[in-house]
C-alpha cells in the first residue's frame, strides 16, 4: 500500500461540505463548510490537521470518502459520484474537446465536449464548475482555522504548531492550482479566500481573468519560498519545484490570460507576454533535480514507465514533480487513471485488457486519427516513436503509426460516428501494471496508476517554447528538446535532434506543438496548448468532428472559454457570463 497520504482519512466526514448546495456551489464559497465533525473537535491535534489537509489532496483524486461503490461518496451534488470527480472532470475539458480524445458514451452533455457545442446549463460542465470552487472552499476553511490565533486557543504549540503552518503552504499552493483552473477554464469567476468577511446571504465577489491571474502568481510566488525544499516534502505531496513548474505553466499562458475575454466573433485578445518568466521558472524546477526519467524495461520504455501502477518508485519520480496518488486499496475512484485506462479498454478485447492490466472495460475513450498523425509525420517510415503505442479493432493488436500505411489500416483510424467504440485508435499510455508487468494487486478494475499533474518534460518544452518566443538560452533549449526526442525514439540519429533551435522550428514555434502532443498527450494540457498557439476555435486547424462536424469545422471564438453555469449566475447577482453563452 503506497499511498500514506490518505491513510485514515476516511475517520473525517468532511464531504458534506457545499453537498447540500444544489443550486449553487459558490453561493456560500465564503461560508465555513459544513461538517459532522465540527472543527472546534477536529482541529485538536497537528493530526486533525493532517487528516483535514490530506482531504485537500484527496480532492484532486477522489469524489469524496465513501466506498465508490455506494454511489453515495461525492462532495457535491448534482452529477454522479465517479462522473463528478475532479481530475475526470478536468481531464474531459482539456482533452474530449480537443484532436486527442472522443469518447462514444451517450450520457447527458457528454457529447457536447468534442462537439464543441456546449451551453451554461451542461451539467458536466456545471460539475466541473462546482468541482473546482468546492476544493477552493475547504482549502479556505483550513487557512480559516490553522492561523495562529486559532492554534493558540486550542493549545497547539511548539512543533506541533510549526507543523500545521507548514500545512498552510500546502493548502495556499492547491487553492492557487484551483483557480488557475478556473483561469484557464472560465477566465473568470467568484473569488472568495480565507479572509473574506463570512456573513449569512453573501455572496463573494466577482473577479476579472486579469484580477484572478494576479492571485494566483502572487501565491506561487510565496509558495515558492515557504513550501518545502524540492524533494524533501512526503511523496504526493508538493514542493517547491511545484510552485516553480505551475509559475512556469502560468507565465507560459500570460498573454493568453492577462489579454482580453473572446467574444463571440473574436478570439482572446493580446495580453502582457510573459516568456522570459516562464523559461526562468522551468528551468528553476528543472535545475532542483528533476530530470527525464531515461532507463526502461522489459515491461516499457523509459517514456512508458512514467505511467505504470509503481510510478511512485523507481525511475519516475526523477521526473514527476507532482503526482496525484491512486491505490486499488486505499485510494479508489471511478475517475482518475481508472477512468483513463477502464475508459479506453475494449470489454471485449481481452489481450488488450491483460496489456494494460485491467479485468474490466468500459469501452469510451478513444484518440483521433489527428493523434495518430502526430507521430506519423514525425516519425516516418523507419523510426518508432516509443511514445505513440495504439490499439485498432480490427486487427486487435498494439500498433505504432506510420507514413506507409495502407488504406485498410487508416479505414480503422477514421471516425464515422462519435459513439462507435470501435472506431479510431485505442490509446495505450496509462497501464496498471508494474515494472514487472504484473497487474498491481487489489481490485483490478481500479487503478494504482498515479496521475502526473506536472513532470520534467512538460517544463523543458515549456522552456524551448519560450526561448523561441523570446526568453531564454537556446543551447539549453535545444537540450531539452533533443533528450526528449531521443528518448522517445531510443537512439541519437540524426533524424531526431537537431543542432540549432532556428534548424528545430524555422523561427517558429509550431513544431513544438506538435511535441508537445506527442509527449504529454492524455495529459490534461491540450486544450490549453491549443489556445495559446491560436489552433483550438479557428478553421486553419480542425480535426475529425471539431464543432460536430465529421471531417472538422471552425466554432465561434467565444468557445475558447467555458460558460459561467446559469445556476450559478441566478443565485449570485455579482457574477458576469463570458460572451456568446
Amino acid at each position: 500500500m503506497k499511498n500514506v497520504l490518505f491513510r485514515g482519512l476516511t475517520t473525517l466526514t468532511l464531504g458534506t461540505a457545499l453537498a447540500s448546495l444544489s443550486a449553487s456551489c459558490t453561493k456560500d464559497l465564503d461560508q465555513n463548510p459544513k461538517y459532522e465533525l465540527t472543527p472546534d473537535r477536529q482541529y485538536t491535534s497537528q493530526a486533525g490537521y493532517y487528516q483535514v489537509m490530506a482531504k485537500l489532496y484527496a480532492g484532486f483524486a477522489v469524489s469524496g470518502q465513501g466506498d465508490p461503490d455506494s454511489g453515495s461518496s461525492s462532495d457535491i451534488s448534482g452529477i454522479d459520484a465517479g462522473t463528478g470527480n475532479y481530475l475526470r472532470q478536468y481531464w474531459s475539458a482539456q482533452e474530449l474537446s480537443t484532436d486527442e480524445a472522443v469518447v462514444a458514451w451517450n450520457d447527458p452533455g457528454i457529447q457536447d465536449w468534442h462537439n464543441m457545442n456546449w451551453n451554461a446549463s451542461n451539467l458536466l460542465i456545471n460539475g466541473l464548475y462546482n468541482r473546482l470552487y468546492y476544493e477552493i472552499s475547504i482549502c479556505n476553511e483550513f487557512l480559516r482555522e490553522s492561523t495562529d490565533e486559532k492554534l493558540s486557543a486550542r493549545g497547539i504549540t511548539g512543533d506541533a504548531a510549526a507543523a500545521v503552518r507548514a500545512y498552510r503552504a500546502d493548502a495556499r499552493f492547491l487553492r492557487a492550482v484551483t483557480y488557475y483552473h478556473v483561469i484557464d477554464l472560465f477566465g473568470n469567476g467568484p473569488k472568495a479566500t480565507e479572509t473574506t468577511v463570512v456573513n449569512t446571504g453573501d455572496t463573494p465577489p466577482y473577479a476579472t481573468r486579469k484580477d484572478l491571474f494576479n492571485f494566483v502568481e502572487a501565491e506561487l510566488l510565496d509558495c515558492g519560498n515557504t513550501l518545502p525544499k524540492p524533494k524533501a516534502n512526503q511523496y504526493g505531496r508538493v514542493d517547491q519545484a511545484a510552485a516553480w513548474g505551475f509559475l512556469a505553466r502560468l507565465y507560459i499562458n500570460a498573454e493568453v490570460y492577462t489579454g482580453d475575454l473572446p467574444t463571440a466573433n473574436t478570439t482572446h485578445g493580446n495580453g502582457v507576454a510573459r516568456w522570459a518568466d516562464a523559461a526562468k521558472y522551468a528551468k528553476q524546477a528543472i535545475d532542483a533535480g528533476y530530470n527525464l526519467a531515461n532507463t526502461p524495461n522489459a515491461t516499457a520504455s523509459a517514456y512508458g514507465r512514467l505511467f505504470l501502477a509503481d510510478n511512485n518508485t523507481g525511475p519516475a519520480t526523477q521526473e514527476i514533480i507532482w503526482p496525484i496518488i491512486y491505490d486499488v486499496n486505499t485510494t479508489r475512484s471511478y475517475g482518475g487513471t481508472t477512468f483513463l485506462i477502464n475508459g479506453s479498454t475494449s470489454p471485449t478485447t481481452a489481450p488488450w485488457q491483460k496489456l494494460v492490466g485491467q479485468s474490466t472495460g468500459w469501452g469510451g475513450l478513444r484518440g483521433t486519427s489527428a493523434l495518430v498523425d502526430q507521430f506519423a509525420k514525425a516519425g516516418g517510415d523507419t523510426t518508432r516513436d516509443s511514445r505513440g503505442r495504439f490499439w485498432i479493432t480490427p486487427p486487435r493488436r498494439p500498433y505504432q503509426p506510420k507514413l506507409t500505411d495502407t488504406a485498410k489500416v487508416r479505414q480503422y483510424l477514421r471516425i464515422t460516428n462519435l459513439s462507435d467504440f470501435t472506431r479510431g485508435p485505442g490509446v495505450l499510455k496509462f497501464r496498471n501494471v508494474n515494472s514487472a508487468g504484473a497487474a498491481q494487486g487489489g481490485a483490478q478494475n481500479f487503478s494504482s496508476v498515479d496521475y502526473p499533474m506536472l513532470r520534467a518534460a512538460d517544463l523543458m518544452l515549456i522552456y524551448a517554447e519560450a526561448v523561441v518566443r523570446g526568453g531564454g538560452d537556446q543551447t539549453t533549449a535545444m537540450t531539452y528538446v533533443n533528450n526528449i526526442r531521443r528518448r522517445a525514439y531510443g537512439d541519437n540519429s540524426a533524424d531526431v535532434s537537431w543542432a540549432t533551435i532556428s534548424q528545430l522550428t524555422g523561427g517558429q514555434p509550431e513544431f513544438l506543438l506538435d511535441e508537445r502532443s506527442r509527449e504529454l498527450f492524455w495529459e490534461g494540457v491540450r486544450r490549453t496548448d491549443l489556445i495559446r498557439f491560436r489552433r483550438f476555435v479557428e478553421n486553419t486547424y480542425v480535426w475529425p468532428w471539431k464543432g460536430g462536424v465529421a471531417n472538422g469545422t471552425g466554432v465561434p471564438g467565444f468557445r475558447e472559454l467555458y460558460p459561467l453555469p446559469t445556476s450559478d449566475l441566478t443565485v449570485n447577482p455579482n457574477l458576469k457570463q463570458n460572451a456568446g453563452y
